[in-house]
C-alpha cells in the first residue's frame, strides 16, 4: 500500500506539470490573438480618422452632386491620403471603406488595392451592419467600424486573413505537436516514476518480508522459553526472576502475534464473503463491554441493522477488536461511542472516545508500523505500535479506508467499506 501511495502522488505531480504546461501555451496564444487584434483595431480606427470622403471621390473620379464639388462632409480635416503608404504595418494590411448618406445613397466604396471584394458585395455587408445597428465587431474575417459623420456615415473594415492566419497556423501545429509532447510527456514521467519507485517498492517489500520472516523465526523460541518457565514453575516454585521471565515472554509472543497478523493482513489475500457487519460490529462491542466496565467506562452504541459487506469475518472481527481496544485502553474519559452507518451504499463505522488533540504532524504517521503517540503510556502493557497499521491494511484489503479526527478534546477513528449489493 506504500508505493502506491507514493506512486499516485508521483504521477499527480507529474500531471499538475503537465496541466501547467498546456495552461501556459494557451495563455500564451490567448494574449497573443488578443494583442493582434487589438492591434487591428487601432489600426483600423485610425484609417477611419483620417479617412477622407471628398479624397475617396477624387481617387474614384466621382462627383458627388448632392453635396457640391466644393462642400462635400469631411473636407477640411484629415487631408491628404490616409497613412496606407506611410507606416509598414499599413503596406500590409488591407482596408476597404463605403460611405453611405443618410438616406442610404452610396457616396463613396474603396475596395483597396487587392480588389479581394466586389463593391456590390461591400455595399451589401455595409448595410447588413447598419442594419443591426452595431457600431464595431467581426463579420468573417473583416473588421468593422461604423463611424457616423456630418452628412454620412463610413463603415470601414480591415481584412484580418494574412494578419491573423500566422495565428491560425501556429495554433494548429501547436495543438498537434503540443498533444503529441504531452503524450511523451506523460508516457516519460510515468517511466521515471516506475523507476523513482522501484527503490521505495523494494525497501516496502524487504520491510514487509522481514516482518513475515521475523514473526515465524520468533514462534518457535517463544513456545521453547514458555513451555520451559513452565516447567521450572513446577519444580521451583513461586520466583520473581522466573515470573518476569514469563511476564517478557508473554509479551513477545504477543508482539509475534501481532507481526504475523500485520503480514497476513498486508500479504494474504484472505476468502471474500459477504457477511453481516452490523452482527460483527454488535457481538465484539457487547464483549468489550464487560473489559470497559472493568476500566471504569462506559460504551455507548448506535449500530444500523442490516449491513453487509463483501468481507472476510475473522478480518473485520479483527478490525472492529482494534479499533474497540485501541478506544478502550487510551481514553482519558468515561464515554466510548460506537456508531455504525450506511451513508451512500458504505458501511461507516465509527469509534470516539475521550483523549488530548494529537497534534497534526503525529496524526500523519498514526498508521505507521510501530508509530506510537505517547512513547511513555504506550510503553506500558502489550502495545507497540502495530494495531491501527493492522488496521489500515485490513480496511485497504476490503476496497475501503480508514482516517482519524482530533477536536473538541475527543479522537474519532472512522473506516468507510463498500457494502454488499444487494
Amino acid at each position: 500500500m506504500f508505493h502506491k501511495s507514493r506512486k499516485k502522488i508521483i504521477l499527480a505531480i507529474m500531471g499538475s506539470l503537465i496541466l501547467l504546461f498546456s495552461i501556459t501555451l494557451t495563455v500564451i496564444l490567448l494574449v497573443s490573438f488578443r494583442e493582434v487584434r487589438q492591434k487591428n483595431t487601432d489600426m483600423l480606427n485610425r484609417y477611419a480618422e483620417m479617412y477622407s470622403l471628398e479624397q475617396q471621390a477624387d481617387r474614384q473620379n466621382r462627383f458627388l452632386p448632392e453635396f457640391g464639388s466644393q462642400n462635400l462632409p469631411g473636407t477640411g480635416q484629415n487631408q491628404g491620403r490616409p497613412p496606407i503608404n506611410e507606416r509598414p504595418d499599413y503596406q500590409l494590411s488591407t482596408f476597404y471603406s463605403v460611405a453611405l448618406s443618410e438616406d442610404g445613397t452610396v457616396l463613396a466604396v474603396d475596395t483597396g488595392e487587392k480588389t479581394v471584394y466586389e463593391e456590390s458585395t461591400l455595399v451589401e455587408i455595409a448595410k447588413e451592419i447598419l442594419v443591426g445597428n452595431r457600431t464595431s465587431g467581426r463579420r468573417n474575417h473583416l473588421s468593422y467600424i461604423v463611424n457616423r459623420r456630418d452628412g454620412y456615415t463610413l463603415i470601414a473594415f480591415m481584412d484580418n486573413t494574412v494578419s491573423e492566419g500566422g495565428l491560425h497556423t501556429l495554433l494548429h501545429n501547436i495543438l498537434i505537436v503540443g498533444s503529441i509532447a504531452i503524450v511523451l510527456l506523460f508516457f516519460i514521467s510515468l517511466s521515471l516514476s516506475r523507476r523513482i519507485i522501484r527503490p521505495l517498492e523494494e525497501n516496502d517489500r524487504q520491510q514487509k518480508r522481514f516482518i513475515s520472516d521475523a514473526g515465524h523465526e520468533l514462534k518457535t523460541p517463544v513456545a521453547v522459553i514458555s513451555a520451559n518457565t513452565e516447567l521450572l514453575s513446577r519444580e521451583l516454585g513461586e520466583n520473581e526472576w522466573l515470573a518476569n521471565i514469563q511476564y517478557e515472554n508473554e509479551r513477545m509472543g504477543d508482539l509475534v502475534k501481532q507481526l504475523l497478523d500485520l503480514s497476513r493482513a498486508e500479504n494474504t489475500e484472505a476468502p471474500m464473503v459477504p457477511v453481516d457487519f452490523s452482527r460483527v460490529v454488535a457481538g465484539e462491542t457487547l464483549a468489550f463491554e464487560s473489559f470497559a466496565f472493568e476500566q471504569g467506562k462506559t460504551i455507548r452504541s448506535d449500530l444500523d441493522d442490516g449491513i453487509h459487506v463483501m468481507g472476510n469475518p475473522a478480518q473485520l472481527t479483527q478490525l472492529t477488536s482494534i479499533l474497540l481496544d485501541n478506544a478502550v485502553r487510551h481514553s482519558t474519559g468515561n464515554d466510548i461511542e460506537v456508531l455504525l452507518k450506511h451513508p451512500a451504499h458504505s458501511a461507516v463505522l465509527r469509534v470516539a472516545n475521550d483523549d488530548p488533540e494529537i497534534p497534526s504532524e503525529k496524526m500523519e504517521h498514526l498508521f505507521d508500523r510501530f508509530y506510537r503517540v505517547d512513547e511513555a503510556r504506550n510503553s506500558e502493557g502489550h502495545h507497540y505500535g502495530l494495531g491501527l497499521s493492522i488496521a489500515k491494511a485490513i480496511t485497504e484489503k476490503h476496497g475501503g479506508s480508514i482516517a482519524v479526527s482530533s477536536h473538541d478534546g475527543r479522537v474519532r477513528l472512522t473506516v468507510s467499506i463498500p457494502e454488499k449489493n444487494k
